[in-house]
């Protein structure tokens, strides 16, 4: 059976689902300032949230950069929004295994979610983006995506729409010929810092001590969950809270698998390429074979091939199909992937960039059965509340 997912966020029931922090008005830091705001008072299960000193959060901003997040006019043949790979309505992803970007353009990437990206150390799969204000600016220029050749159009229609000139006016203390491609990252970014998820049934039966929130085999697949799966080993519960992420890459055997044959002269050509002048975002989302070189596209190191982000398991359910290339359809493929040691298929070569600690877990189908039943109890509270499913 597959399971439709519908969440409905309005922008009201939005700010309920999420927490947010209320600055001041934007201002420009002095060279060399670090300092940070930080939202005091977390969703269970989630640290303070860290805000950019030179981005502090507003509502006026976070409004903003919802109304820029979902216009579809910033694409070459104005079809194509933030929102349409990260849907409010699909856990702010797209349920494709890879996204449909202009003109009925796929790229090679699954859309990975935005709820809890404000805590990524790094933006992308393979990591090539430092912060949410980086990571929205590359996908509007990339010609499977938004497709612009540059950020002109956007620009003439933010600079010329009344709404946008009085809502930056408002927001930034700007006229409209003063409106530049930072403030209109700013203000997705802040928009992007309010889609966060916690108080799962998981957090209140582990951080609350809350017994009654986890069925039995809820319970039995979180002690597979600490242990014989050693699925904890990246994706990290700490005492207080739990991203259940260790913010690191690893290759995991999805993708390079197929192309391990390639992976020399591939990445020879790669580097070749790349000192040239080659565009990473563009490579590695329009061509197959460069989007499985992962991390070591990014960093050129050798022993990152075939490497990716540690994605967040939060609120896993509700975005299949998953791994960076959405080549697994269900949880239960995601398991027996691992349980198999790094094949999809018992008996398939391993490749020779795999990272160490992935090794066959002899997991039995019980055990398998309760360990994804664990990982439904990872749906945020407000996300489950919302969800509804379809046989």
């Amino acid at each position: 059976m597959r399971f439709i997912i519908v969440l409905t966020l309005s922008i009201t029931s939005l700010f309920a689902y999420a927490q947010f922090v209320t600055g001041n008005a934007d201002t420009k830091p002095s060279p060399g300032t670090i300092k940070q705001q930080s939202n005091p008072k977390p969703m269970l299960g989630l640290p303070p949230l860290i805000i950019p000193v030179d981005n502090p959060q507003t509502q006026a901003k976070i409004e903003l950069g919802n109304k820029l997040f979902h216009d579809k006019r910033f694409s070459i043949d104005g079809t194509v929004s933030c929102s349409n790979c990260h849907d409010d309505n699909k856990a702010f992803t797209d349920n494709l295994p890879v996204s449909l970007g202009n003109n009925g353009k796929f790229g090679t990437r699954n859309a990975p979610t935005v709820i809890n990206a404000a805590y990524n150390k790094v933006q992308f799969w393979d990591g090539r983006e430092p912060d949410l204000e980086s990571q929205s600016k590359q996908p509007l220029i990339n010609p499977v995506e938004h497709g612009l050749s540059d950020y002109k159009p956007l620009l003439t229609i933010v600079q010329t729409d009344p709404e946008y000139v009085t809502a930056f006016k408002s927001v930034f203390n700007i006229n409209e010929k003063a409106i530049t491609m930072d403030y209109v990252a700013k203000a997705i970014a802040s928009f992007e810092r309010t889609v966060l998820s916690g108080n799962s049934a998981f957090d209140r039966y582990y951080f609350k001590g809350d017994k009654t929130a986890l069925s039995e085999a809820q319970m039995r697949g979180l002690q597979v969950f600490l242990g014989q799966g050693r699925c904890v080993s990246c994706h990290v519960i700490e005492n207080d809270q739990a991203l259940f992420t260790d913010s690191k890459f690893h290759n995991i055997g999805i993708g390079i698998n197929q192309i391990q044959q390639d992976v020399p002269k591939l990445a020879e050509a790669f580097l070749a390429a790349k000192n040239k002048g080659a565009n990473v975002d563009i490579s590695v989302l329009s061509d197959k074979k460069s989007s499985e070189l992962g991390r070591f596209a990014v960093t050129d190191v050798l022993s990152e091939v075939g490497a990716f982000k540690t994605p967040t398991l939060r609120d896993i359910e509700l975005t299949a199909p998953y791994m960076h290339d959405g080549s697994l359809k269900n949880l239960n493929d995601v398991v027996k992937h691992y349980n198999n040691g790094g094949v999809t298929k018992v008996g398939d070569p391993v490749n020779p960039y795999l990272s160490g600690g992935i090794r066959p877990l002899k997991l039995d189908n019980n055990q398998i059965d309760d360990l994804v039943a664990f990982l439904k109890a990872l749906t945020g509270s407000k996300a489950a509340n919302l969800a509804a499913k379809e046989n």
